[in-house]
């Protein structure tokens, strides 16, 4: 394969997710199998489920001068940057390229959907007047980005990518086509997605929500738990072979249905093989997969058949949504990370909760960890629509 995109250096990055608030916590249960998911409740919610909850966001205070941001998504945003150190790096980053030179791409799904959501459990019974809401500063899908770029203090062009669960996949192939295109010297690429009571109900009204902790891969798995999370990663063009390099990437939209996979994973497929052609490497070099994997029948079984056309049955995969919930919007960022995290320590994340093999499922998964040392591991994101996303990490 001829490679055809020049890698972009992970400099920094940062995570919060039910496991906890920053990566030790992501990183302690990848190496002991555990998970965040709990069997919890969320206002208004009248149906049984396991949840994937961040601790305290409620409790967060913005910024005084960006107080009209004020939401759970944004609050959830604000709780990532002010861990693992990462406004250090932003910092240093702009001392070295400007305010101006350095982009701001983040997925989301949900954005700020609880401020309206809110604002109708509380509208006036008689008149049905709603509260006042800012829909500019809070429930606007370019909430969030416009809140992270005035955080840290970044000037440059931003955008939000939202094609549901691919939504901070896909905004690491921006960054890098902007970065090669020379409108930036560096990009802070992320996910935000924040738990709110419209995903809750729709996935439950397409009966996808399990009542039990979800089990990717299992042969008696009942659908998704939803969770919520927040990540950032800063990119930028380098060739310090001491970081971690996105070094690939495949997009595809295959169209195929609006919620369902296309059965025999086309979609994905594409999204794959433009991945490896990209980093220009072969199937066999890939040392882990990190699933998309969310645990519904039609997911696992139409990933499993689209990675069994690309790769043997040797290839090592592994969902860690039975870890953190299906983060929707901040899946790709939150798996990312975890793929960056395989390959810092060398470990390969068990498919935790599978008790039982499905044997219609040709690519198999590990229960234990895996210690091992790793080169190139792949993460799927693929979303509704079928808008998919494949990014390959290398050191």
């Amino acid at each position: 394969m001829n490679k055809t995109i020049d890698s972009l250096q992970v400099t920094a990055s940062t995570l919060v997710n039910a496991l906890g608030n920053g990566k030790r916590f992501t990183l302690d249960a990848m190496f002991s199998g555990s998970s965040g998911l709990r069997n919890a409740s969320y206002p208004e919610m009248n149906f049984n489920t396991f949840l994937g909850l961040v601790d305290k966001v409620e409790d967060v205070e913005l910024e005084n001068h960006l107080k009209k941001f004020s939401c759970r998504n944004n609050k959830l945003a604000k709780l990532a940057l002010d861990v693992d150190n990462f406004r250090d790096e932003i910092d240093r980053a702009i001392n070295k390229y400007g305010k101006n030179r350095i982009g701001v791409f983040i997925g989301t799904s949900t954005s700020g959907i609880t401020e309206t959501e809110n604002a109708y459990i509380g509208r006036d019974k008689d008149t049905g007047k709603l509260p006042n809401i800012d829909m500019l500063y809070t429930d606007n899908t370019s909430s969030v980005q416009r809140y992270v770029c005035r955080s840290l203090g970044l000037t440059g062009v931003g955008m939000v990518i939202s094609t549901a669960c691919s939504s901070s996949a896909k905004v690491f192939a921006s960054a890098h086509r902007y970065i090669a295109a020379g409108l930036f010297d560096a990009v802070v690429v992320g996910g935000v997605d924040s738990i709110c009571l419209t995903t809750l109900y729709g996935f439950n009204s397409l009966q996808l929500i399990s009542e039990d902790i979800c089990r990717p891969w299992d042969k008696n798995r009942q659908g998704i738990n939803i969770g919520e999370a927040a990540g950032f990663m800063l990119l930028e063009k380098s060739a310090n072979n001491n970081y971690i390099h996105l070094t690939g990437y495949g997009e595809s939209s295959d169209a195929h249905h609006i919620s369902s996979p296309h059965p025999e994973g086309v979609g994905g497929k594409i999204a794959i093989k433009k991945a490896l052609t990209s980093s220009g490497i072969n199937p066999s070099d890939v040392d882990y997969i990190n699933l998309h994997g969310t645990a519904t029948l039609s997911n696992d079984y139409s990933e499993s058949r689209g990675l069994s056309s690309v790769f043997n049955s040797e290839i090592i995969c592994s969902s860690t949504k039975g870890m953190t919930g299906h983060t929707l919007g901040a899946a790709g960022i939150n798996e990312a990370i975890i793929c960056t995290l395989a390959l810092e320590n060398s470990i390969i994340p068990a498919n935790i909760n599978l008790h039982t093999i499905d044997d219609n499922l040709p690519i198999r998964v590990p229960t234990k960890c895996i210690k091992q040392s790793l080169n190139h591991v792949m993460s799927n994101s693929f979303g509704f629509g079928g808008s998919n996303c494949s990014l390959i990490f290398s050191c």
